[in-house]
């Protein structure tokens, strides 16, 4: 049913670089740029992550209550990618580790924008 989420930011070029050393931790790529919009994923025919500076023309905004979550291979992906994040800057929202009342294994992070990611992999 997702197509893409798209995140806004400010600053363009640090998004991009930091979305860029992010998830090549856990295998993923940039496969699209166009103008102030890149996207990241496995392929055109799965989910896509999206940065962009806002098309009003005014300061990206974090939503409250909005967090985009990262469906991951392993629980050793789920620490590189928490760790890669702290490492490039962002913030921590939430160790690695299960959640239990959620049944996953997951950390939380923000990203240089306020952004705010879940890396997660299902219970199993």
């Amino acid at each position: 049913m997702i197509g893409y989420v798209t995140l806004g930011t400010s600053n363009f070029e640090a998004a991009t670089e930091f979305y860029d050393k992010l998830l090549e931790n856990v295998g993923i790529k940039r496969f699209w740029t166009h103008g102030t919009m890149a996207a990241w994923g496995r392929s055109r025919e799965e989910p896509a992550l999206v940065v962009t500076l806002p098309n009003n023309g005014e300061t990206a905004t974090v939503g409250n209550g909005v967090m985009v979550a990262l469906k991951l291979e392993s629980r050793e992906d789920v620490v590189k990618l928490h760790a890669a994040g702290l490492d490039l800057g962002g913030a921590n929202e939430g160790e690695p580790g299960p959640r239990g009342e959620h049944g996953f294994y997951g950390a939380y992070i923000r990203d240089l924008d306020g952004n705010k990611l879940c890396a997660y992999v299902p219970a199993g």
